[in-house]
């Protein structure tokens, strides 16, 4: 990966396919750029990350958002989801796809911080 990193904080889901796609179109295309990718998903985004959820958004005219997700971490991409959201909606560990990571606020400032610019959704 080269020295680029971009967080992307999403916080939309199901009740809008477009924009939950939005944020994993943008990833996988930077990733193509060799810019390392860290998502986070807040709110309703998170449910995107629980096993079979994902397969149930589509977007017209963009890829499947199962087929986005698991090509961004075939690339190397980190997906964390926030853990008072998934809290909040019942979600354990063991709910979401492989390679999905669990963080709080901390997470999120120390990516932020990290990252060379930040895109929020």
């Amino acid at each position: 990966m080269s020295s680029s990193k971009l967080l992307i904080i999403s916080t939309t889901g199901q009740e809008n396919p477009e924009k939950a796609v939005l944020p994993f179109v943008l990833a996988t295309a930077s990733q193509s750029l060799n810019v390392e990718v860290v998502v986070f998903l807040q709110a309703s985004a998170v449910m995107l990350a629980k096993k079979g959820e994902a397969e149930k958004v589509n977007a017209e005219g963009f890829l499947a958002m199962d087929k986005l997700i698991e090509t961004f971490m075939e690339l190397g991409g980190k997906l964390f989801l926030c853990s008072p959201c998934l809290k909040e909606r019942n979600i354990t560990s063991d709910d979401l796809i492989d390679g999905a990571e669990i963080g709080a606020a901390g997470t999120l400032v120390e990516e932020v911080m990290s990252a060379k610019s930040v895109v929020t959704y």
